[in-house]
């Protein structure tokens, strides 16, 4: 599966971006999907997941202002983002494993390249 994430960009807070993940394989709804950031020195990390069936998971720190949906027919994921901080600043990995539902880097078999968000203050 090639992944390719777009979206991001430079805003400030409180603002929003909505990031989009393509997927080329056919078989999208056998993937659940997510979306990890890392900003540089730190670890990546979790933010949401979607399931294959279609429920979603959220990292605490973005409950509430994020959003992650899916649509099957255009095999791309997206990923809302409201009331976006500073801290949220990043680069966005969407990332796919078949039909998983855990949301560990190391349990994520596809990446894609990453998109860059910057949040300024």
């Amino acid at each position: 599966v090639q992944l390719q994430a777009s979206g991001g960009g430079l805003v400030q807070a409180g603002g929003s971006l909505r990031l989009s993940c393509a997927a080329s394989r056919r078989a999208f709804n056998s993937y659940s999907m997510g979306w990890f950031r890392q900003d540089s020195g730190q670890e990546r990390e979790f933010v949401a997941g979607i399931r294959w069936s279609g429920g979603s998971t959220y990292a605490d720190a973005v409950k509430g202002r994020f959003t992650i949906s899916r649509d099957d027919a255009k095999s791309t994921v997206y990923l809302q983002m409201n009331s976006l901080k500073p801290e949220d600043t990043g680069v966005y990995y969407c990332a796919a494993q078949m039909y998983g539902d855990r949301w560990s880097s190391g349990s994520m078999r596809y990446w894609g390249k990453g998109t860059l968000v910057t949040v300024s203050s």
